[in-house]
């Protein structure tokens, strides 16, 4: 059984990946709730040997991820600088060189694009859909990190 961000439910794997290849997210879907998403999907593509599915929800990280980049230049809504205001001083989970988000969904695309190619050996492929599940869930944890000093 595997816990999806963003789900009140545990899935079954087989559960699981119907659900996210049938997942259509809104517009509206904000920078937490894409940063889950791309969590979601990778944490069941990490575990996935079916090269159809793997193919088909790598496509869906890698609109997500592209959506969440969109998000990353844009203004961010009212109710997320309000959970994004830094109480007392935290130490981020990236280190100061990755500060800034773009360069995390960045590599993020650039890994999904990589493993998406098939031109990569096994081994090399398993080591770097295992380095997108981290960059991934890192990006996800670093997103939700508090950072606007309250004036």
């Amino acid at each position: 059984m595997a816990t999806i961000p963003g789900f009140s439910y545990a899935l079954t794997e087989e559960n699981a990946v119907y659900h996210l290849l049938h997942l259509q997210l809104p517009d509206s879907a904000d920078l937490f709730e894409l940063a889950d998403a791309c969590t979601a999907y990778i944490s069941v593509l990490v575990e996935t040997d079916d090269a159809v599915t793997f193919a088909t929800l790598c496509k869906r990280l890698l609109a997500v991820l592209k959506r969440l980049r969109e998000c990353c230049d844009a203004e961010l809504p009212s109710y997320l600088v309000e959970q994004l205001i830094a109480g007392e001083k935290i130490t981020s989970c990236v280190p100061d060189c990755w500060q800034e988000t773009t360069l995390q969904v960045d590599y993020a695309v650039a890994l999904t694009l990589a493993v998406m190619g098939e031109t990569l050996s096994a081994n090399v492929a398993k080591e770097l859909v295992g380095l997108l599940h981290d960059m991934v869930w890192l990006l996800a944890e670093f997103v939700k990190e508090p950072y606007i000093t309250a004036h």
